[in-house]
């Protein structure tokens, strides 16, 4: 397996070279905070191992390639490595319309070509493995682009957002902070300078995004991070609630094989079935996660959210009575 903490160390010096910065073993050993030896045991590993035409200039105390025309030998993907890539590849096929799949496997083609390890194809590799995704909302590639982009290089995005039911977008001005991959959907975290606030925005929804000439400083993630996962779903707050469901014994061996949240606990009943408690900030998903297992479920906990099921399933009823 490549040994990716030395291989940076030894881009990073590649690098300073280069630039004429002349590097040295103590230049290299603070700015990766390794002891002297070992600093001085890479810098013989390129000169001696990997051809490098190191030159030592004892007047600028650092080291300069006799030869500019010199290139480090591209690195090795090990088999592991490269099955990682393509299942990656695999998964996010149909992620933002395909644009990380087609880099994932712009990457994976040039580590293939690269690769001594026998018995390894692409087309075999894709016949193994294989990802699937409903009910998601596919993101336009030119939108995630720009939304990546945008977050990368901390500049301000415009766009018109369409709420579900909404007639027409509405414009919004945000500063990105964080792209969430919830369900099969990219979600992007934001602080909207209309509602001064944070907010989430399918980027399905989102039309004639503009990547704006104007940088902003990044708030710090104890203002945000709460909001991607502290509780159930994708809609989340500062605060939560704990809900607590019972499961039938029917369905007891499903549950206890899925995971609804980190922090869940879980605990079988006399009668074979399960009781399973998370933390919830808003009941508008959990409801519906709930009304998928029909009679097979019990809301326990908190009674407000049982008051919430019970009034769907007597719409519901009344639906099916007509």
């Amino acid at each position: 397996m490549a040994n990716y903490p030395i291989y940076e160390r030894i881009v990073w010096f590649d690098r300073q070279v280069r630039n004429r910065k002349y590097p040295n073993a103590s230049s290299l050993s603070t700015n990766f905070e390794i002891v002297l030896k070992t600093a001085q045991r890479n810098i013989n590993f390129i000169r001696d191992r990997m051809g490098a035409p190191l030159e030592y200039d004892s007047l600028k105390r650092g080291y300069y390639y006799s030869d500019l025309t010199f290139s480090l030998p591209p690195l090795q993907a090990d088999q592991e490595e490269m099955l990682a890539l393509i299942i990656a590849r695999n998964l996010l096929s149909q992620s933002a319309g395909g644009l990380i799949s087609r880099s994932i496997q712009r990457l994976g083609k040039k580590l293939m070509s690269e690769s001594t390890v026998p018995d390894l194809s692409e087309d075999t590799l894709d016949e193994m493995f294989s990802s699937s995704w409903t009910g998601y909302s596919p993101a336009p590639p030119e939108t995630f682009k720009l939304c990546m982009n945008a977050l990368l290089k901390r500049l301000c995005l415009a766009f018109d957002y369409t709420p579900p039911g909404a007639k027409a977008g509405i414009p919004r001005k945000v500063e990105p902070h964080h792209l969430q991959h919830y369900m099969g959907s990219w979600v992007l975290l934001a602080w909207c300078a209309s509602r001064k606030d944070w907010r989430k925005f399918y980027l399905s929804r989102m039309n004639n995004v503009l990547i704006k000439e104007e940088s902003f400083g990044p708030r710090p993630p104890t203002l945000w991070k709460h909001l991607i996962d502290s509780a159930f779903g994708i809609f989340q707050n500062q605060t939560s609630l704990t809900v607590t469901l019972r499961f039938s014994s029917f369905r007891a061996g499903w549950i206890k094989e899925q995971i609804w949240h980190p922090d869940q606990k879980m605990s079988p009943t006399p009668d074979g079935g399960l009781e399973l408690s998370l933390p919830v900030s808003d009941f508008r998903e959990i409801k519906m996660k709930i009304l998928q297992f029909g009679a097979d479920v019990e809301v326990l906990d908190p009674p407000a959210l049982r008051w919430d099921v019970e009034e769907e399933i007597e719409k519901m009823i009344g639906l099916y009575k007509k």
